[in-house]
């Protein structure tokens, strides 16, 4: 009995000690690989493959509340893009047709003039908290009937892969797959808990996209494109998961 015990001791401690010195090597080589947007090369390539698996689901709607369950004072995180100030009747949101190469400029005024939507959603933060909060808006896909149906398949999805939004002074920028942007709980949002956006929530205009992290929900959208290519993704670029999907 004793020498069993002593041999799975012995053979625990060899294994113990093959994980931690297999762990330490792979360690080492990670720190020493050369770097991809932030991150070495193995951990980039791990992100990639899970991003590969996760477009292969289908984008499905996220699980909404009554508006009491909402916060009554949200949380705001994040000041990138908000450092400047912004005049409201002077603010405008451009948009680039990829098919004319044209710019358009849009009010906030003019959005509101089209169907507003609510949302309310367990909004969730990569940092680890998440908030039950309250938005309405314009859906983006509606967005995209009114104003570039030129844009659209025949079944509806949009003709380019990916979505680039950036911020009036272009200090942040967010990359979006265009399946999560026409998901009908997207938001080109301007109202918070039934009142007009806080300054330090993206006033006038912003996104929300509650099938994405935080990371995502771009606020004051100064520009909007399209491209089959991916565009820049500013936490993308600083080591994060570009699809940031939950």
């Amino acid at each position: 009995m004793k020498k069993s015990i002593s041999r799975n001791a012995v053979i625990s401690w060899l294994f113990f000690f093959g994980l931690g010195l297999g762990t330490f090597f792979f360690l080492r080589q990670i720190k020493n690989e050369p770097k991809i947007n932030g991150i070495p090369a193995t951990l980039r390539q791990g992100l990639e493959r899970n991003e590969q698996i996760s477009k292969k689901l289908p984008t499905q709607r996220v699980l909404e509340f009554p508006k009491s369950a909402a916060a009554l004072k949200p949380r705001a995180n994040g000041k990138y893009g908000l450092k400047t100030s912004v005049d409201s009747a002077t603010f405008r949101m451009k948009v680039i047709d990829p098919e004319s190469g044209d710019t358009a400029f849009f009010t906030t005024p003019q959005l509101k003039a089209l169907p507003k939507t609510e949302v309310i959603f367990d909004f969730k933060c990569i940092e680890g908290w998440n908030q039950i909060t309250w938005w309405a808006g314009l859906r983006f896909s509606d967005f995209i009937l009114k104003f570039y149906p030129h844009l659209l398949n025949a079944d509806g999805t949009l003709k380019y892969a990916h979505v680039g939004l950036m911020t009036p002074d272009r200090q942040y920028y967010v990359g979006i797959d265009a399946p999560s942007m026409m998901q009908p709980q997207t938001l080109l949002c301007y109202e918070m808990s039934g009142q007009s956006l806080p300054l330090n929530q993206g006033y006038p205009l912003r996104l929300i996209i509650p099938v994405k992290y935080g990371i995502k929900h771009l606020k004051r959208i100064g520009y909007l494109y399209f491209s089959n290519e991916r565009p820049r993704d500013f936490w993308a670029e600083r080591g994060y998961d570009y699809d940031a999907g939950h």
